[in-house]
């Protein structure tokens, strides 16, 4: 191999790394993003789920003071 070959390989070589070190990069923010957003949403639900069991509970309340059962099905079924 002459040096004309092996500097061309060598800028090839190098040229692949800058691509792959800034696709590893753009990777890397593309997960931290992600889990920003993750830890967002699974909030979110926590937040959801507590309104959920409140409301729920609420309703169990206020069924059982005015004697109907909150899990009977209504008669067309």
């Amino acid at each position: 191999m002459d040096d004309q070959s092996l500097k061309a390989q060598l800028t090839d070589l190098q040229s692949r790394m800058a691509f792959q070190d800034d696709t590893i990069q753009t990777l890397s923010d593309v997960m931290a993003e992600q889990q920003q957003q993750i830890s967002r949403l699974e909030k979110a639900l926590a937040l959801h789920r507590e309104k959920l069991l409140e409301l729920m509970t609420d309703l169990e309340q206020r069924a059982s003071h005015s004697g109907q059962v909150v899990d009977e099905r209504p008669p067309h079924y």
